[in-house]
């Protein structure tokens, strides 16, 4: 049976889109074939969504200094009802940043630190100018999370 990888991403955006697209491409890159990905609109994922999965990572813009509505919102609704049910649970986070990405990287954190998901690494801020590079590093996440997951690393 294929684990479950969770991709919710707030993507409103031609650049965020790409980016979005970027780790659903690198999670199901060549070779990786225990792995069922999906990819939900922060608005559109719920509870039930993460307690299938065995894997998640969050996308999100930097708005005000901190993480998009939609993701706190994603974050409002999936709280308590996953709260006891999904404790370690291995994520990542990628942070499209026009400043510095350190008001969003800390509320994230902050929310997780509560739920006690467990980082597979540090997040990824993708900050300044929108670059080329930003695309192949949310590809390099995918692929890193989804064949660490098919390996029982995470």
């Amino acid at each position: 049976m294929k684990k479950q990888l969770l991709i919710v991403a707030h993507a409103p955006s031609d650049n965020t889109q790409a980016l979005r697209d970027a780790v659903a491409r690198g999670a199901g890159a060549d070779g990786i074939e225990g792995i069922a990905v999906t990819v939900k609109p922060p608005l559109e994922a719920g509870p039930q969504d993460v307690l299938a999965a065995q894997g998640i990572i969050l996308g999100t813009t930097e708005n005000l200094g901190y993480m998009s509505g939609a993701l706190k919102d994603f974050f409002d609704r999936v709280y308590y009802p996953c709260l006891e049910e999904t404790q370690g649970l291995p994520y990542a986070l990628y942070i499209r940043a026009g400043h510095d990405g350190t008001g969003t990287r800390r509320g994230v954190e902050t929310i997780v630190t509560g739920l006690r998901w467990r980082a597979i690494q540090d997040p990824l801020i993708c900050q300044g100018e929108f670059r080329d590079s930003f695309v192949a590093d949310c590809e390099q996440l995918g692929t890193l999370m989804a064949a660490g997951l098919e390996a029982g690393v995470f």
